[in-house]
């Protein structure tokens, strides 16, 4: 979670939208009423002091904006009104960083007595540090293109880019020098779903993976994603060898000195520091 961020809350409760969603024909031609619960997590302390609309999120706009979006697009399954919902929000409201929307349907077509069925969710941004490298043929074009491909989705902020860094090959195989650096992103994706995309990026670049730690035209890899520890088959978060890698821990401690490993404890300036100094 962003901890820099107060986590103040905002919220719409059952605002009433009668609109055209479902998996029979006919509720998408008769329509129904949906109750939607809105929780909006931002910091209203500047609006509160100041007494400011535009420091705040204007609920008021949000509520229009859910109930035009509902009524204006069509889907069989309260799961997708419910994601598609969030990621409005949060596309269009730079000041909340999460929200739960919750969908209600009380007319369900169940055939049995019930109060309604409904999906919740949590979505949010997410800040996320990502290691680029390349050794192959144009470096700066390929590591422009890791670049570049942070702009091409709205479901990315590109934040920050650090300096590149000129860096002997990690690993003991025979190849070329690497320029490397690190960008911060904020992004909406799951941790698998930015592996994907990123593996997708790094394909476009004619990325070949041959030889392990060998050369690559492309290599992104994900290094924190918020306070995320998790291990898998495909990835692990943090990535699993960062505190070794000065050509990762440089461009870190440039752009972010003050983010602290999730499972060591030390701030990307002071791991820096540590591997430095031998």
């Amino acid at each position: 979670m962003r901890q820099q961020k107060a986590w103040d809350e905002i919220r719409i409760d059952d605002l009433d939208v009668y609109a055209h969603h479902g998996v029979f024909p006919e509720e998408k031609e008769k329509g129904q009423h949906f109750y939607v619960n809105l929780v909006l997590y931002t910091d209203t302390r500047g609006a509160g002091q100041k007494d400011e609309l535009t420091l705040s999120t204007h609920y008021g706009e949000v509520c229009h904006l859910v109930t035009k979006w509902m009524q204006e697009h069509q889907y069989d399954l309260i799961e997708t009104v419910a994601e598609t919902v969030a990621e409005q929000i949060l596309l269009q409201y730079p000041l909340v960083w999460a929200a739960d929307v919750e969908i209600r349907k009380p007319q369900a077509p169940i055939g049995l007595p019930f109060g309604s069925v409904s999906v919740r969710i949590h979505r949010g941004w997410h800040r996320v540090y990502v290691a680029l490298g390349s050794n192959m043929g144009d470096r700066k074009k390929y590591l422009q293109m890791g670049v570049n491909a942070m702009r091409r989705r709205k479901e990315f902020r590109l934040k920050k880019v650090s300096s590149w860094q000129q860096t002997k090959p990690y690993g003991g195989v025979e190849q070329e020098d690497f320029l490397n650096g690190v960008m911060e992103i904020e992004t909406l994706l799951t941790p698998r779903e930015l592996l994907e995309y990123l593996h997708e990026v790094e394909q476009s670049a004619d990325r070949k993976r041959e030889v392990h730690w060998g050369p690559r035209t492309l290599d992104l890899d994900i290094l924190l994603y918020d306070d995320l520890v998790m291990e898998s088959e495909e990835l692990i978060i943090p990535h699993v060898d960062m505190q070794n890698r000065d050509f990762v821990l440089g461009p870190m401690a440039e752009i972010a000195p003050w983010v602290r490993h999730p499972v060591l404890g030390l701030t990307m300036g002071q791991l820096y520091a540590r591997l430095a100094s031998g």
